[in-house]
């Protein structure tokens, strides 16, 4: 293949991403204050009319985006990343958060602190002041845990409910926190948890979402959502195009966990 037609079938690729509704959606970057001397940045993107509701991404991994007012410089085929213009197109008022202006290094090993949840809470009152409807927290493998924590941690100015997807259960060489840590006996909101049956990643296996769904004892609701299918992988099975990542169930999975925020 040539270079343009190379570079042709990337494009198609990332149109087929996006719904019709959210095509030629802005992207913007935002910057809040969150602890003493710190700030906390997020890609924001809005809806075609009034949103339904607010959602804030975590992406996996160390979390950092690196943003630009050009877009995330790094973790671009994260599974939430790369499908935020089929949240907007699913009517969220949508937010991908960075890491805070302290931690370019990343989010590891501190994703549980109670520092973490404060900068989401300031980030959670910012999209409050945006649009004034319910704000969920969304998160990704390792995102996942800063969705639960915060949740667990913030009850007042918290978020209205959260969706943990591919969540990590196991610890690792780069971090010792997992979603054991992440305080679920404490969550309250409604909580989402999604998962690929054939996730073969050894920090996020399956078994781990049915040990997630017995520690959400308070939870006002909860559901595990289970996908299976998809594309073969084409990337290691703990990195985003893999089942790990729902490769070839994207649109699928959004509009699924779409659904079922919408019905919550």
């Amino acid at each position: 293949m040539s270079r343009q037609g190379a570079a042709l079938a990337v494009l198609l690729a990332v149109v087929a991403l996006a719904p019709p509704a959210a095509r030629g959606i802005d992207e913007e970057v935002r910057t809040v204050p969150a602890r003493p001397g710190v700030t906390e940045s997020f890609l924001l993107l809005r809806p075609a009319d009034t949103p339904v509701a607010s959602v804030i991404l975590f992406a996996g991994g160390d979390g950092n985006l690196a943003l630009t007012t050009a877009g995330p410089g790094q973790l671009q085929g994260n599974f939430l990343v790369r499908t935020r213009l089929r949240w907007a197109g699913e009517g969220f008022l949508v937010a991908i958060l960075d890491t805070p202006s302290d931690r370019k290094r990343g989010l590891w090993n501190v994703r549980t602190s109670k520092e973490h949840a404060e900068d989401v809470k300031r980030a959670i009152a910012a999209m409050r002041e945006i649009a004034k409807v319910p704000v969920w927290l969304v998160g990704h493998s390792m995102g996942a845990l800063s969705a639960a924590s915060t949740a667990a941690r913030i009850t007042e100015g918290g978020p209205d409910g959260i969706v943990l997807t591919s969540s990590v259960t196991e610890t690792s060489k780069l971090t010792y926190e997992s979603m054991r840590h992440g305080g679920l006996e404490d969550i309250r909101v409604p909580t989402l948890v999604v998962h690929h049956r054939d996730d073969t990643c050894r920090a996020s296996p399956y078994a781990g979402a049915q040990s997630i769904m017995k520690a959400l004892r308070r939870a006002a609701v909860k559901e595990l959502m289970t996908f299976e299918g998809g594309s073969p992988p084409i990337s290691d099975p703990c990195e985003a195009k893999a089942a790990h990542g729902y490769l070839g169930l994207e649109p699928k999975v959004v509009s699924a966990i779409a659904a079922w925020i919408r019905a919550h």
